[in-house]
C-alpha cells in the first residue's frame, strides 16, 4: 500500500481503487447523527463511507450524499447484507432495499456481514450475479477466518476482493492476513481503535508521545502500515478530523513490530466461529 494522504486509494484485484481510510458508522444513531457524521468526513476529505443493512442508518447515510458537494461518483459507499436475509433470492432482495434506502443505484462494495452456515456459499452466488451484471464495483466478505474463506473459494468464480475483520492491536491474527494477501483479498478493519481500549495501553501512549501524535492516530497510521484499510468510527467533527491526520508521520518498521508484539487474540466483538445472530 502506497500511503499519500487522504485522497490515497488500494487497488483491489480487480483494479477497483479503494480509500484505504473511510468513515464507519457502526452504531451511528439514523437521523441526524449520522447525516452530521458523514457530513463531517465529506467535508473533511474522506471518500469512503462504510454501512450496513443492520446498523438501521442507511436512509441517513443516504441523505448526507444526496445533500453533499461532493458527487456521488467521488464517493466509495459500502453496505452488507445482514444474516437474516442471506441465501440467493433473498439477498438479491435485500440488495435492492439497501439502494432504495441509500439513494443510489449501485454500490461501491457489497459485503457478505457475517459467514452464515449453510447460506454464505448462496449468498455469495448472488453477489456474483449483482456484479456480473455491473450493479455492485466490488464485492467481498466480513468476518470471514481462513477456513471460511477456503470453503467459499472451493465454489466461488469471484473471489472476494475485500474481507472486513475486526483489526486492532490485541488482534492481528497475521496468518489471516498474510492468506488474505497471497489470494488478492484486500483486509479491512473494523473496530480499529479497540472501542476506545486502545487509550488503556501503555506501550501505544508511549510510542504516541514518541511520534507526538495521540494514540489514535498512531494506530490508525498502523493499519495502514500494515496495509489494511480501516473505517473509524465517530459521530464528533473534531475527531473525525483528527483520524484523518495521519500523513505526516511514519511508524519505523522496529515499532511496527513492537505494535504487532500486543497482539494476543483478544476480541471486543463476536467471534466468527461461535457468534449465533
Amino acid at each position: 500500500m502506497q500511503i499519500t494522504d487522504i485522497n490515497g486509494t488500494v487497488t483491489l484485484s480487480n483494479g477497483v481503487k479503494m480509500p484505504y481510510l473511510g468513515l464507519g458508522v457502526f452504531k451511528t444513531k439514523e437521523g441526524q447523527e449520522v447525516v452530521d457524521a458523514v457530513t463531517y468526513a465529506l467535508d473533511a476529505g474522506y471518500r469512503h463511507i462504510d454501512t450496513a443493512a443492520i446498523y438501521g442508518n442507511e436512509e441517513g447515510v443516504g441523505i448526507a450524499i444526496e445533500n453533499n458537494k461532493v458527487n456521488r461518483s467521488e464517493i466509495f459507499l459500502t453496505s452488507k447484507v445482514w444474516n437474516a436475509n442471506q441465501g440467493y433470492d433473498s439477498t438479491l432482495k435485500a440488495y435492492d432495499e439497501s439502494l432504495a434506502k441509500l439513494k443510489t443505484d449501485y454500490l461501491d462494495l457489497y459485503l457478505i456481514h457475517w459467514p452464515v452456515k449453510g447460506k454464505y456459499k448462496d449468498t455469495w452466488k448472488a453477489l456474483e450475479k449483482l456484479y456480473a451484471d455491473g450493479r455492485i464495483k466490488a464485492i467481498g466478505v466480513s468476518n470471514f477466518l481462513q477456513h471460511q474463506l477456503e470453503d467459499l473459494l472451493q465454489t466461488a468464480n469471484v473471489v472476494p476482493m475485500v474481507n472486513q475483520l475486526e483489526f486492532h492491536p490485541y488482534l492481528v491474527q497475521q496468518p489471516l492476513l498474510d492468506f488474505c494477501q497471497q489470494h488478492k483479498i484486500q483486509y479491512e478493519a473494523w473496530s480499529p481503535l479497540m472501542q476506545g481500549k486502545i487509550f488503556e495501553i501503555p506501550l501505544l501512549k508511549e510510542l504516541a508521545d514518541k511520534y507526538k501524535v495521540s494514540v489514535a492516530q498512531l494506530v490508525l497510521r498502523w493499519d495502514l502500515q500494515k496495509g489494511v484499510v480501516t473505517i473509524p468510527k465517530s459521530i464528533k467533527n473534531e475527531r473525525i478530523i483528527s483520524n484523518a491526520d495521519i500523513f505526516n508521520f511514519e511508524i519505523s518498521a522496529e515499532d511496527i513490530k513492537k505494535i504487532d508484539g500486543l497482539d494476543r487474540g483478544e476480541r471486543v466483538g463476536p467471534d466468527p466461529d461461535t457468534f449465533n445472530f
